[in-house]
C-alpha cells in the first residue's frame, strides 16, 4: 500500500514537472517557434483546417494567457485579505471556460482534448473564430474583430456588446497590432519552419 502511495505520488510529481514553460521572448513569434517548434506546427494546421491566420492565433493566445500552459483568471478577494472564488472557469492557453470547451470537444475537439494543450487550444481558437467568421461576417484575419467577437461570443459581438467597454475595444487593438507585429516577424523566418531546417545555419 505504501508502494502504491508512493508511485501515485511520484507520478504526480513528474506529471507537474513536465508543465510547459512559457516562451523567453513571447514578443517575437520567431524567438517563440523556436523555443517549441512543434507550437508553429499546431497553429499552422489550426491555420489550414480554420482559416485564421498563425499571426492572429498566437496573439489572441497572447492576450488570453501569456502562454502559460494551467493559466486561471486570478481569484477575488474577501475583505481585500482572504482569497476569493475566481471569476470564471477559464483555463489553459486559450482561457476557455468549462461551458464553451465542452461545446468544442462535441462538436470538434473529442473527448480528450484538453485546454492545457497548445495543440488543442489552437485547433479551439482557429475553431471558434471560424464561428465568427460564419455567424459575424468578420474576415479570418481581422484580429480586432474576431477578438471582440472571442472575448463577448458571437451573440454579443451580433448586439454589439462591446461598445460599452472601452476598456475592451482597447485590448482588441493590442491584439490587432500584436497580430501585425507577428505577421511581419513571421515573414522572416517561416521559410525556415515550413522547411523543417530552423537549426541549419546556412
Amino acid at each position: 500500500m505504501k508502494l502504491l502511495a508512493l508511485m501515485m505520488f511520484l507520478s504526480v510529481s513528474l506529471l507537474s514537472g513536465c508543465a510547459t514553460l512559457p516562451p523567453s521572448n513571447p514578443n517575437n513569434i520567431c524567438d517563440i517557434f523556436e523555443d517549441e517548434p512543434d507550437w508553429y506546427k499546431a497553429a499552422k494546421k489550426s491555420e489550414n483546417k480554420w482559416g485564421t491566420t498563425v499571426p492572429v492565433i498566437m496573439s489572441i493566445m497572447y492576450q488570453e494567457s501569456q502562454f502559460v500552459q494551467k493559466a486561471k483568471p486570478a481569484r477575488k478577494r474577501f475583505l481585500w485579505i482572504f482569497p476569493g472564488p475566481r471569476p470564471s472557469s477559464a483555463y489553459g492557453f486559450a482561457q476557455v471556460k468549462s461551458e464553451t470547451w465542452g461545446d468544442y470537444q462535441r462538436a470538434e475537439g473529442g473527448i480528450w482534448a484538453r485546454r492545457d494543450s497548445f495543440k488543442d487550444a489552437a485547433d479551439f481558437i482557429g475553431w471558434y473564430n471560424y464561428q465568427s467568421q460564419t455567424r459575424n461576417k468578420i474576415k479570418a484575419n481581422d484580429a480586432y474583430n474576431l477578438y471582440l467577437a472571442y472575448h463577448e461570443g458571437q451573440g454579443g459581438f451580433s448586439r454589439k456588446t462591446y461598445n460599452g467597454k472601452a476598456w475592451l475595444k482597447s485590448t482588441a487593438q493590442k491584439v490587432s497590432t500584436r497580430a501585425a507585429t507577428y505577421t511581419t516577424q513571421l515573414q522572416g523566418c517561416e521559410d525556415n519552419l515550413n522547411s523543417g531546417h530552423w537549426w541549419w545555419p546556412f
